[in-house]
């Protein structure tokens, strides 16, 4: 009676065993635990992507990203997640190496950056900023054989190159870029032409004329991440609907 029993119970246990193995998603995660997304970010462009006094996270960005996983979880998806900051031209190769899963952080489209893009979710273009006292430097055009500021990784990098003579300076941080700019050791620095004018708002600052690349912000993921991206994307067109992307772009100053 007892070994019977004892047989019972065995089989009964490998019955509850393979029903769990088959409640568990093709990675190995159980079914209804949330995938979790760990996303790079570089808080020192405003007013993309910067931190408050005490530290925390804050711009567009960083709202944008928080409206898309709140969407993507109230519309069927299972997601977490969580932001790491990093230095803007390390985040690619985070991503490749699946260290962060994807990138939001003002990117543009570079053909030379081996990485997934999702839709556009915001207009753009590089441009230059002087100090508004520079008498020489008005337009795009003024720029040659001038030294110039870019933050590393940046497409402000590569348009810096093609300008004829300049001496460009690649600072891996934007903000000590523009004290570079403002103490005299450089006379221009290209950026987004959202953080150009969050930088002219100062009064220190003025943004030249001529953009010197038209461009789009992206979000950023590994290769063949398409399942990911599909959602993403998904989500970046609600947000472009909704009245948040209009809140945020007033919040920003991005209108």
């Amino acid at each position: 009676m007892k070994n019977r029993l004892f047989k019972a119970i065995l089989t009964t246990a490998a019955v509850l065993s393979l029903t769990a193995c088959g409640a568990a998603t093709s990675a190995g995660t159980p079914a209804g635990k949330a995938k979790n997304i760990v996303i790079g970010i570089s808080p020192d462009y405003p007013p993309y992507d910067d931190l408050t006094a005490d530290g925390k996270i804050t711009g567009f960005d960083y709202d944008m990203g928080e409206w898309v996983f709140k969407w993507l979880n109230d519309n069927g998806y299972n997601y977490s997640h969580e932001w790491k900051q990093m230095a803007f031209d390390t985040i690619i190769s985070a991503i490749q190496a699946d260290q962060v899963d994807i990138g939001i952080s003002g990117f543009s489209y570079d053909p030379e950056r081996k990485v997934l893009f999702s839709e556009p979710y915001f207009e753009s273009a590089q441009v230059a900023i002087a100090r508004v006292d520079e008498a020489d430097l008005n337009s795009a055009d003024d720029l040659k054989g001038k030294n110039i500021g870019v933050q590393l990784g940046t497409t402000g990098e590569s348009a810096a190159n093609e300008i004829e003579g300049a001496k460009v300076q690649a600072i891996e941080d934007m903000g000590i870029c523009v004290e570079s700019l403002k103490g005299g050791a450089l006379d221009a620095v290209i950026m987004d032409s959202a953080v150009a004018a969050n930088y002219a708002a100062t009064g220190d600052y003025k943004i030249l004329d001529g953009a010197l690349v038209d461009e789009h912000n992206y979000i950023i993921a590994k290769e063949g991440n398409t399942e990911l991206m599909d959602a993403l994307n998904k989500a970046i067109d609600a947000f472009l609907k909704s009245d948040e992307c209009s809140n945020l772009k007033n919040k920003y100053g991005l209108n």
